[in-house]
């Protein structure tokens, strides 16, 4: 939505004046699994999997409003988040299955304390001490007072998706 991308011009203008090298993210997504390899062989039966234990799962919202900084496990990269606050134990739940087709498979299962949110801009290597404090504070004053960001920050979850390679296979909610 237009006013999405207005609330994340802002948040960057203000952002970059700690770390000017932060860029946005292209694609917003909130991960429900960590980055795996599947096999060519394994991607049908795991999609078929995945499709069976999402398919009782009815749709519902969530609520991304609590900025927060994040790097990646090794600590190459940095992330400004807008952290889930409404909407956590949905959450938890399609993990819970997602997880259990990840098992199937033999591959690694979701953290064990996850953090849901959805990644709004990054930069090379562990800056978290620069965005982290005052920054931060004036990041989450921008949304908090941003007109309509209850609204506009508010998640529909009407499908999940799972992407192989350049596919995507779509599961809708009920």
């Amino acid at each position: 939505q237009e006013e999405f991308l207005e609330l994340l011009e802002l948040l960057l203008s203000r952002a970059r004046t700690y770390v000017s090298s932060l860029a946005a993210m292209e694609e917003f997504h909130l991960s429900l699994s960590q980055c795996v390899v599947l096999r060519y062989h394994w991607i049908q039966p795991f999609v078929r999997s995945l499709r069976e234990h999402l398919a009782s799962f009815h749709r519902f919202f969530s609520v991304a409003d609590q900025v927060k900084v994040y790097t990646n496990q090794n600590k190459t990269r940095t992330f400004i988040g807008l952290e889930v606050s409404t909407g956590h134990f949905q959450l938890l739940e399609l993990v819970s299955e997602v997880d259990r087709v990840l098992e199937e498979f033999d591959l690694p299962t979701f953290y064990k304390d996850p953090s849901f949110h959805i990644s709004l801009a990054w930069c090379i290597g562990d800056l978290s001490g620069r965005l982290e404090g005052q920054c931060l504070q004036e990041l989450q004053d921008i949304v908090d007072r941003f007109e309509d960001s209850a609204h506009l920050l508010r998640v529909h979850w009407e499908q999940i998706r799972c992407k192989s390679g350049n596919k995507y296979f779509s599961f809708p909610l009920r």
